[in-house]
């Protein structure tokens, strides 16, 4: 887990280490975010993570405004971030992500650090990071024309983004179904990663970095390779997302070719 969030990291590091002044101000498709912005805004959750990793006073203080009001909290962090450099951004998200890291990988695999809702596994938080890490590295790589080769370290962000399920009839203010779904995902390397009842009648097939995308609102259901048996799972597929909060306005039908899985 913990490897696969630092490469994927370095990954994204690697697209913008060496971006000029104009790059760096190229619009991404989350309305309004420049690049900069994208890497800002990974300083900023890698800022909380460390301090949830290890520090609980300096995380309750970077935290409360979040727990008020999390999309305020995120326009203001990244207003303050804007009045840096893109490079002491960088710098920024370099330090603390290494910082986070460490420190979830040091906790013991059954304790909990907190968060911004209820207190997490450190894996599961790390899992949390490797979809913001994976979800802004794409609106980066969109706006350079990149196009990522996808890999099996992606597996933590599958689970995780089975694991919250819900999390899109939460942000919907719809109640989540009882009945479990059958998730059936190829992994880029030909796996088969399956979770969920074998016998569910609600199910979802497909590759697994179209099921990252979606959870990750960076593509629109129609624009991947994805299949849904059922109503409900029908239904998930229009809202899905491995993310607390609004869900914001995500991507149009037709914005982009599919990538390959």
């Amino acid at each position: 887990m913990y490897a696969a969030l630092t490469a994927e990291s370095e990954e994204i590091d690697a697209l913008v280490a060496e971006l000029d002044e104009h790059q760096w101000a190229l619009p991404t498709p989350a309305a309004g975010w420049t690049i900069a912005d994208q890497i800002a805004h990974l300083a900023f959750i890698a800022r909380i993570a460390a301090a949830a990793a290890t520090d609980v006073e300096r995380f309750e203080a970077l935290a409360a405004p979040a727990r008020v009001d999390f999309q305020s909290a995120i326009d203001a962090a990244l207003a303050e971030h804007r009045r840096d450099t893109p490079a002491a951004n960088l710098a920024c998200w370099r330090a603390e992500r290494e910082v986070a890291t460490r420190g979830l990988a040091a906790k013991p695999a059954d304790s909990v650090v907190p968060w911004l809702v209820n207190p997490l596994p450190p894996a599961v938080l790390a899992s949390a990071g490797m979809m913001e890490v994976f979800a802004h590295g794409q609106d980066i790589a969109d706006a350079l024309a990149i196009r990522r080769a996808p890999t099996d370290r992606i597996a933590p962000l599958v689970a995780f983004g089975v694991r919250t399920r819900d999390f899109a009839y939460l942000a919907q203010g719809i109640k989540p179904p009882a009945e479990e779904f059958r998730f059936e995902l190829t992994a880029p390397s030909g796996q088969l990663w399956a979770f969920g009842p074998e016998d569910a009648e609600q199910r979802v097939t497909g590759t697994a970095h179209d099921f990252c995308l979606l959870v990750a609102r960076r593509r629109h259901a129609t624009d991947l390779s994805l299949e849904a048996n059922g109503v409900a799972a029908t239904a998930w597929l229009e809202i899905a997302q491995a993310y607390r909060g609004p869900a914001g306005d995500g991507r149009r039908p037709g914005q982009f070719a599919p990538v390959p899985g």
